[in-house]
């Protein structure tokens, strides 16, 4: 069984509110393009294809900010009939309202929640 990551980042293209399923490298880059500066979603998806997992992409207009973006692609994750996704991702996100919402679906699925240092610590100090 492979295992599967969801990731909500930017990217240059793609559609948006729409679940990019990806297997290589090469479809990454023809689907999603360069990532905008300052951004971590296309690094994180890189190391998920690196490593073998499936992925699927959601591209939001601006990490951590675009917040009906991340909703949107909740909302998909709660409803759609997705293979099973053993971690979500969402770099750039400091927000205690998106990060709160994402809860939900770590529970639905029973996955991993994957961010950086400096997003936990936003979220943390936040509280």
């Amino acid at each position: 069984m492979q295992h599967t990551v969801a990731i909500l980042g930017a990217a240059e293209k793609g559609k948006f509110n729409t679940p990019h399923f990806l297997q290589d490298l090469p479809q990454l880059i023809d689907c999603l393009g360069n990532p905008p500066p300052d951004t971590s979603g296309l690094f994180f998806a890189i190391q998920a294809l690196m490593f073998e997992r499936a992925l699927i992409y959601f591209r939001v207009e601006e990490e951590g900010f675009s917040e009906a973006d991340y909703y949107a692609g909740f909302k998909t994750l709660e409803t759609a009939k997705l293979p099973s996704i053993h971690a979500l991702c969402l770099p750039g996100v400091g927000s205690a309202s998106i990060l709160d919402a994402s809860k939900n679906i770590c529970q639905i699925y029973k996955s991993l929640l994957i961010t950086t240092p400096a997003d936990l610590h936003d979220y943390l100090t936040s509280l």
